[in-house]
């Protein structure tokens, strides 16, 4: 891999055609993933890192090397980039083995180390003894490493993945994700990943971007977007369902709490100084914020937050569980996801009355 690394930056505006509104930058040896929903312009941001669109205005940068810079009529061909980029259906040659595919990234170097050079790569995404098959002949598994292996031979100062891992089964994808974060360690390189799937960018992001209809919602490490929405719209995007109302009734500055009035209920969450008393706010809590209460042994006893639930419904899903329960005295029905073991340890059921804490520096107040 070439020593010579940069950071990329991008900024992009366009109003016309898909719009799209987008400023960032990603580290060399860092994953960036960007996420939101169908026809948001994830992939046009990607066509136009790659060279393939071209945007209305703004620039790409990588490191001092200006790749588009609309000012200056500077747009450089996705050749001149030398990127590396798979996109969402792989995009392999279909007449060409798997070999032959990886051999054709590799122009850059003289022809006596091509083949020798291609098949090192299929080694290194763990396709070794497939290298004479063509793509007809491959798993969805094996024609994406194929493709990772293209873009990765040739060196790029950039890779680009477009929903890498949609085309595959869910078994395949869990060995995929381990091996780009094998790969990850290996590369300096800045790695941007659009993908739709939030788990996706929690497992393998060092930071992401959340996009909604081309305009940039907020940015930031995985867990802080999912802990630290900056409103409603980034949470209902992080897939956040816990989204109630309440009244700011006091600041307590030396402990660091800002008390909030939730139907009957006085809740303790960290502490916004900029929230006067009296001031309606929306809040929100992850899934891991709360806590559910040992039906025997009552063990929630020093904790502030406690709600008296009833349980409503409860979905087992594979290893876990999804409930419903409505919170007493208020109008709201809390969300939660708990591992299947702990259910059936908690005794939870349809109909169970309990009880459920909810951690005070996990729960945040959105911006008005």
């Amino acid at each position: 891999m070439s020593q010579d690394v940069s950071d990329l930056y991008c900024r992009i505006k366009q109003d016309k055609q898909i719009r799209l509104d987008a400023e960032f930058s990603c580290k060399a040896g860092e994953v960036m993933a960007v996420v939101g929903p169908s026809g948001g312009g994830k992939s046009t941001l990607l066509r136009m890192i790659a060279g393939l669109n071209q945007p209305e205005s703004g620039e790409i940068r990588y490191g001092d090397k200006p790749w588009f810079k609309g000012d200056a009529k500077v747009n450089l061909s996705p050749q001149q980039r030398h990127l590396g980029y798979v996109p969402q259906h792989f995009g392999l040659f279909p007449n060409l083995t798997a070999l032959e595919n990886v051999v054709a990234a590799l122009d850059h170097i003289p022809k006596p180390e091509r083949i020798p050079r291609a098949k090192e790569w299929l080694e290194r995404v763990n396709l070794h003894g497939l290298p004479d098959r063509l793509p007809a002949n491959l798993s969805g598994g094996q024609r994406q490493r194929v493709a990772l292996a293209r873009a990765l031979a040739r060196e790029p100062s950039v890779l680009l993945l477009d929903e890498p891992f949609s085309a595959v089964d869910r078994e395949t994808r869990e060995r995929l994700y381990l091996e780009l974060a094998r790969l990850k360690e290996q590369l300096s390189i800045p790695v941007v990943m659009v993908t739709h799937d939030l788990n996706e960018a929690l497992l393998l992001a060092d930071n992401m971007i959340l996009i909604s209809q081309g305009k940039m919602l907020q940015q930031g490490k995985p867990q802080e977007v999912l802990t630290r929405p900056r409103n409603e719209a980034v949470a209902k995007q992080m897939g956040l369902r816990n989204l109630f109302d309440a009244h700011v009734i006091a600041q307590e500055e030396e402990r660091q709490i800002t008390w909030l009035k939730f139907g009957e209920h006085l809740i303790a969450s960290t502490y916004f100084d900029s929230l006067e008393v009296g001031t309606k706010v929306r809040w929100v809590i992850p899934n891991q914020g709360i806590r559910f209460n040992s039906i025997k042994q009552g063990r929630l006893c020093r904790s502030f937050n406690k709600l008296d639930i009833t349980i409503d419904s409860m979905l087992t899903m594979g290893e876990t569980v999804r409930i419903v329960a409505s919170v007493k005295g208020v109008r709201h029905q809390i969300n939660a996801e708990v591992p299947l073991h702990l259910a059936l340890k908690l005794e939870l059921a349809k109909g169970v009355n309990t009880t459920v804490a909810l951690k005070s520096e996990l729960i945040h107040i959105l911006d008005q």
